[in-house]
């Protein structure tokens, strides 16, 4: 890990500063949305558009690296992220706040591509387990110290908009002043979705329902926090703790998802996130049993997304590995989309408690479709399955495709060991 550190640690920081800026502003905006009276389903709208702009992102970014150029990309996408995050304040419109939520996923798909493909190239076969763990660990440390942030004073309304604007430019310094471009690299092309369910159905749908999830933690739950009366240190602490147990719980799952059916385990984890859930719900005035639920819905719902691709992995050759997950990430992207939605809607009906309630629904859904697929076929022997890589939820194509080539080289090593044996 510190050989990585030393080999990366300006692409490590720029990622750091830039995931400040994203999960602060993300919080942010829930919070002045509430400030501003936009309902639930309102915010919701304006949250749901940095997932379709990160979605589109993700299909066309690789052709403009192509045509212009990794550093062009990286410096005008990240130029526009600054100017959108600042012009949130001056126009207080939930159509002009969607649009800005669109250009902002859309860029940062585009500037997290271009880094994430910089970083695969600082990499050896031998360090890219290590870096793909330093970038998960950078990604998840950045949203929480984005939170803590919320509770900066801001007399004048513009301080907390400025200050991720500052963040994401200050980021390209230390990345653009010590890299050099990269070759541009090729997309893959998605498994069709016929195609994605043959292979795992389980796989796809589950990747569609934590779409959901994931951008309900993300974009929701400081709507949430807001519409139940929480201070923002309070808010911030909450959010905070979803992120807190996706982190200390990646490793834990992902060891014993080598040594086990990860059927199983992919039920288990989602009913216990499931009814996390349900404590959630009821928890009413006790904060800190909030932040427990928190705790566990984060520390059980964003590790199952590397949990899924590596089940998915169990089914495929190697060689089409990466279009599966290419396939697995849009399904995902379009949950991601509609997830903001369907629970602002909740909520709008049901109150505030229709945020846990919906992840509830989601998460008993991922663990009930997985007892049916266990009556469908079998699952691969331990032996057979492919290494599980900690990924993000918030990864692009290029650190899935980073994952993939991970586990396949251990794969092949493994393969190597038996055969000279």
């Amino acid at each position: 890990m510190l050989e990585v550190i030393k080999n990366a640690w300006a692409l490590l920081l720029g990622m750091l500063l830039l995931m400040i800026g994203n999960g602060l502003q993300g919080s942010l905006l829930g919070v002045r949305g509430g400030d501003a009276g936009f309902s639930a389903g309102v915010i919701a709208i304006v949250m749901s558009g940095y997932f379709a702009g990160f979605l589109i992102a993700s299909q066309v970014v690789a052709n403009m690296i192509k045509r212009v150029g990794h550093v062009r990309v990286f410096a005008a996408l990240g130029s526009f992220i600054s100017a959108a995050l600042i012009l949130f304040p001056a126009l207080e419109h939930p159509v002009a706040w969607t649009l800005f939520r669109f250009v902002i996923g859309f860029c940062f798909c585009g500037v997290y591509v271009t880094a994430e493909s910089w970083l695969n190239n600082t990499s050896s076969n031998e360090t890219r387990g290590q870096t793909l763990s330093a970038y998960m660990i950078v990604q998840m440390a950045g949203i929480i110290i984005g939170q803590a942030l919320l509770v900066v004073p801001d007399a004048t309304g513009w301080l907390l908009f400025v200050i991720p604007s500052v963040l994401v430019s200050i980021s390209f310094a230390p990345i653009l002043l010590s890299i050099s471009p990269t070759p541009a690299f090729d997309s893959t092309k998605p498994m069709t979705l016929r195609e994605l369910y043959k292979v795992s159905p389980l796989g796809m749908v589950g990747m569609f329902l934590l779409g959901g999830i994931f951008s309900a933690q993300f974009g929701m739950s400081a709507v949430y926090a807001t519409q139940v009366g929480l201070t923002l240190g309070q808010i911030s602490i909450f959010i905070s703790s979803f992120y807190v147990g996706a982190m200390l719980m990646q490793y834990p799952l992902g060891w014993m998802s080598d040594r086990m059916d990860r059927r199983w385990l992919i039920t288990v984890v989602a009913a216990v996130g499931g009814g996390a859930s349900l404590v959630g719900i009821v928890s009413g005035d006790w904060f800190v049993v909030l932040l427990g639920a928190a705790f566990l819905i984060g520390g059980c719902s964003n590790p199952l997304y590397a949990l899924l691709i590596a089940y998915t992995n169990d089914f495929l050759s190697h060689d089409d590995m990466a279009s599966a997950s290419a396939g697995l990430l849009f399904v995902n992207g379009l949950g991601a989309i509609a997830g903001p939605l369907v629970i602002g809607w909740t909520m709008d009906v049901f109150g505030a408690q229709g945020f846990f309630g919906l992840i509830a629904l989601l998460l008993f859904g991922i663990s009930a479709y997985g007892l049916f697929r266990m009556t469908q076929r079998p699952s691969p022997t331990v032996e057979d399955t492919i290494i599980y890589a900690p990924i993000s939820p918030s990864s692009t194509p290029v650190a899935l495709e980073v994952a993939q080539e991970y586990a396949i080289e251990v794969a092949e090593e493994e393969q190597a060991q038996e055969d000279s044996n």
